[in-house]
């Protein structure tokens, strides 16, 4: 049996898809609870939720598009640049290491790929970035806070890439921002040819709603809502990220126990001389060594799963950690100190 989406690891601590791992607010709880079979029978009317996502943005109801998750978004962005053109020598440019959705997106619409390897220490290639975009360049796709290690791009190299693509679409990919310094959405009204990903699965803890936007300029957004389903979210998914908005306490409380677990981790890494990648985002890449698959395994032993990065080129010997409540990142740390006892997860300088 082919299985659809991501099966579940089972019972213990999802710390590998960097989900909520507190869960949504309870004013969002409240309110899907109190749905009925009548609105349960009806197609929804995304109105009210486009209205709140677009003040809490602070941004025109015309500037936002609701996607089914960002990766939707992230797909009828591809489909809107390449679908129509029936030209298979045009290039989107893709950062690597990159968020999968990107790739796949980009070979559903027969789009050629030109990925970019990263810098030193995953700094983020400037130079090479704007060498790649040329004429049949129509899509770029830029992460800050990158997934899988947790940089961010500067805002100067952002408007660099920008302005060298004039011709394209650049699709900035915020999904972790709320775990950063700074968005660049302030900076959005300077560009026709930018478009903000954004997404409510992990600040927000609703992946399980699916629930993402993307926001520009109207005439940007219209050839993407063209292609975009009528209906694409549900309307539990629609009520829950009105909720999600308004209940404002949330967020920070959350953003605050992100900060602390990275910390913990950072601290846990150097203790037990394990290399790692300062982030700025809900997630701590770390090496562990060539028996990363191992680690993995001995970690979802003891009830942590954890994201095996190994077999990334760009990532080898590296695992990925959710940060989130504190408690749960006591206990990855706990297993990880098991692994490198057991001479499983290997110091740097032993290598």
């Amino acid at each position: 049996m082919t299985v659809q989406g991501i099966p579940s690891p089972g019972d213990g601590l999802r710390l590998h898809l960097n989900e909520n791992t507190g869960g949504c607010s309870a004013q969002v709880l409240a309110t899907v609870r109190a749905l009925t079979a009548a609105d349960l029978a009806t197609y929804p009317d995304y109105r009210k939720a486009v209205t709140a996502v677009a003040g809490h943005y602070g941004v025109d109801p015309d500037w936002v598009l609701l996607t089914n998750g960002l990766d939707e978004g992230i797909f009828v962005a591809a489909i809107a640049c390449f679908a129509k053109a029936h030209d298979p020598s045009l290039e989107v440019v893709i950062p690597v290491p990159a968020f999968d959705p990107y790739l796949t997106s980009s070979a559903a619409v027969d789009a050629r790929v030109v990925k970019v390897p990263p810098g030193p220490n995953f700094a983020f290639p400037l130079d090479a970035v704007l060498a790649a975009i040329n004429e049949k360049t129509r899509l770029v796709f830029l992460n800050t806070p990158n997934n899988p290690h947790g940089g961010i791009i500067s805002r100067d190299a952002l408007r660099q890439v920008i302005e060298r693509a004039a011709h394209a679409l650049v699709v900035v990919d915020e999904a972790y921002v709320e775990f950063a310094d700074g968005s660049f959405l302030d900076e959005l009204p300077k560009y026709r040819n930018v478009v903000i990903g954004r997404t409510f699965s992990k600040a927000y803890g609703l992946a399980g709603m699916r629930v993402g936007c993307l926001i520009g300029h109207p005439d940007t957004l219209e050839p993407i809502r063209a292609v975009t389903p009528v209906l694409n979210l549900n309307i539990v998914a629609t009520a829950a990220v009105e909720a999600a908005v308004a209940d404002t306490a949330f967020l920070p409380r959350y953003a605050a126990a992100v900060r602390a677990s990275r910390e913990k981790l950072y601290a846990a890494c150097a203790r037990l001389g394990l290399e790692y990648w300062e982030s700025a985002a809900n997630f701590v890449l770390v090496r562990v060594g060539p028996r990363a698959p191992e680690v993995v395994a001995l970690l979802a032993a003891r009830g942590v799963h954890v994201r095996d990065r190994s077999r990334d080129p760009f990532s080898p010997g590296c695992i990925r950690v959710t940060a989130g409540i504190e408690d749960h990142t006591d206990r990855a740390i706990d297993a990880l100190e098991a692994a490198v006892a057991a001479g499983i997860a290997t110091p740097k300088e032993t290598r």
